[in-house]
C-alpha cells in the first residue's frame, strides 16, 4: 500500500466537497466550492517511491459553470451512464455520458429543481432508475431519473438531512439528520405503473435514543442520544450500505462509557433495523463519512472467532474529521489507520471499482489517494461455477450483549421501547443470484446484538 495527499490544484485551492469513481473505469470526479465538477484519471507508474497520480482530463462544462454555487455531492449511477451533482441552493443536475470522436463527454441530461435549500447528499437506486437526495430543507426527494420528475417526497426530519443511503436490494432508504435521528424508510409498493409496482417508501423506524443501565441499580436508567446534534462541525453525515445490502453503517454516533461520551459509528443488521447490532470502537473526532469497498473478498481465516461469520470479507472505510480507518469483517481492530491526513475536515470517501484505489477529499482543498497492491486487501470472492462476484447477505453472529439495554424508536409515529437484551433469532438471508447452482435455498444463521470494546 502507498499513497498520500496529492499537491494538485484540484478546485482553485477551494474546499473539495465530494468525489466519486466511475463504476467501470478509474475516472475520478471531484466537486468543490468553486462551483465546478472535474474529471481526473487516476493511475500509477508502479514505482514504490512515488504516489499515485491524478491527471486532469476535463471539466464537465468548460468555461461555463453549470452550477452557480458550491457543489456538495456527486455520485455516478451504478450503470455508469449518469452522474448526479447536488449544490447549494437546491439545484441537482443529471449528466449523461456521450461518446465522442475525441473520446467522451458528459452533457446535461436533466436539471432537477424542487429542493429550495442546499442539497447535501445523493444516492442512486441499484438499477439507476431512481435517485434520492437529502437537503437542508429537512426533506429527502426520490427522483425518476429518465424523466427528471419528483417521484416521492420523504418528510419528517426536523433539521438538515445530511446523509442518505439506498439499500442495494431496493427495499430500504435510510436518512441521517442533524436533528439527531436516523430514519429507515421501507418500500411498500402501491398500485402499478407500466406493469411494475410503484415505489412507495414509508417510515418504518426512527432511531433516537438509547438507555444505559445506571451503575447505581437503585436509580433509573440513563437516556442518551445516539447521534451528534447540529453543532457537529460538518455538513455531511454520509452513511452507507454494504454492497450486498446486509449492513448499514451510520456515522456521527455518540456512545456513553462510564459517563463519558465518545465518538462512534453504528452497524445496523438488515435483520433488525430498529437498533444497532455493533458499535465500532471510539474515535478521537466525530465520524462524518462511511464508504464500502465494492469488491467482496475471500476469507483469510485469520480470526475464526471473529464477530462476523461470513462466506466472504467485506471492507469499508470510515472517516472522522481528521483521520481515516479501514475495517474488514474478519477483524475487530481496523486494518488500516491514517491520521492527520489534512489540515481541515474530511468531506467524502470513494473506492475504485476494482478496489485498487481509495480517495478522500477535504475542505483544505486537497485529496488523498491510497493505492493497494495486487490482492493486498485479499483475493476477490467469486461464486463457485459462475465467474461472478458474490452478491449475497451478510449474517452477523454475535456473542455478547450490546452495551445498551433499550432503544427508543418511532414506529409509524408511535413511540415504543424495544429491549436489546441478547435474544437469539433466526436470520434468513435474501436470495443469492447464482447460475448453475445446485440449490438456491438461503442458509440460516443466528444473530445476537453485541458491542465492540
Amino acid at each position: 500500500m502507498r499513497g498520500g495527499t496529492l499537491q494538485i490544484n484540484w478546485h482553485d485551492q477551494q474546499p473539495v466537497l465530494s468525489l466519486d469513481f466511475h463504476p467501470a473505469s478509474r475516472r475520478l470526479a471531484t466537486a468543490g466550492a468553486d462551483h465546478d465538477i472535474k474529471i481526473w484519471e487516476v493511475a500509477s507508474d508502479g514505482s514504490d517511491d512515488k504516489l499515485p497520480t491524478a491527471t486532469f482530463k476535463y471539466a464537465l462544462v468548460p468555461n461555463n459553470t453549470a452550477h452557480s454555487s458550491a457543489v456538495n455531492v456527486l455520485r455516478f449511477s451504478p450503470s455508469g451512464e449518469y452522474l448526479a451533482s447536488g449544490a447549494d441552493g437546491g439545484g441537482i443536475i443529471l449528466w449523461k455520458f456521450h461518446p465522442t470522436d475525441d473520446g467522451e463527454a458528459w452533457k446535461i441530461h436533466k436539471t432537477l429543481l424542487f429542493h429550495h435549500k442546499d442539497v447535501l447528499d445523493l444516492q442512486w437506486s441499484h438499477d439507476s432508475a431512481f435517485l434520492v437526495s437529502a437537503s437542508v430543507d429537512n426533506t429527502c426527494i426520490i427522483w425518476e431519473a429518465s424523466k427528471g420528475t419528483v417521484h416521492q417526497k420523504l418528510e419528517g426530519h426536523l433539521h438538515y438531512v445530511q446523509g442518505v443511503a439506498w439499500d442495494p436490494l431496493g427495499q430500504y432508504i435510510a436518512s441521517l439528520s442533524s436533528d439527531r435521528t436516523c430514519k429507515i424508510y421501507a418500500n411498500k409498493p402501491q398500485g402499478k405503473s407500466k406493469n411494475a409496482e410503484r415505489l412507495n417508501f414509508v417510515c418504518q423506524h426512527t432511531l433516537v435514543k438509547v438507555e444505559y443501565q445506571n451503575h447505581d441499580e437503585s436509580k433509573p436508567p440513563i437516556k442518551s442520544h445516539l447521534f451528534h446534534d447540529e453543532t457537529l462541525p460538518s455538513f455531511f453525515r454520509r452513511l452507507a450500505w454494504s454492497p450486498d445490502g446486509s449492513f448499514l453503517v451510520l456515522p456521527a454516533g455518540l456512545s456513553k462509557h462510564n459517563s463519558e461520551l465518545v465518538n462512534t459509528a453504528y452497524i445496523m443488521s438488515r435483520r433488525d433495523l430498529s437498533r444497532p447490532a455493533i458499535q465500532l470502537p471510539g474515535a478521537s473526532k466525530a465520524i462524518v463519512a462511511v464508504r464500502f469497498c465494492p469488491v467482496l473478498f475471500k476469507p483469510r481465516g485469520s480470526n475464526p472467532d471473529g464477530l462476523f461469520k461470513l462466506p466472504y470479507r467485506v471492507v469499508f472505510a470510515v472517516a472522522t474529521l481528521n483521520s481515516l480507518y479501514v475495517y474488514d469483517t474478519e477483524s475487530v481492530p481496523p486494518i488500516l489507520v491514517h491520521a492527520g491526513l489534512h489540515y481541515a475536515a474530511i468531506t467524502d470517501i470513494a473506492w475504485s471499482s476494482d478496489a485498487k484505489y481509495m480517495a478522500v477529499s477535504s475542505r483544505d482543498g486537497y485529496c488523498t489517494i491510497i493505492e493497494f497492491e495486487n490482492e493486498e486487501l485479499g483475493e476477490p470472492h467469486i461464486l463457485p461455477g459462475t465467474g461472478e462476484l458474490a452478491e449475497g447477505n451478510v449474517a452477523c453472529e454475535n456473542k455478547k450483549p450490546v452495551t445498551v439495554d433499550s432503544m427508543e424508536v418511532d414506529v409509524d409515529d408511535n413511540k415504543v421501547k424495544e429491549a436489546t437484551i441478547p435474544v437469539v433469532s433466526e436470520v434468513t438471508p435474501p436470495p443469492v443470484p447464482t447460475k448453475n447452482s445446485a440449490s438456491s435455498k438461503p442458509a440460516k444463521r443466528r444473530i445476537t446484538p453485541i458491542a465492540i470494546n
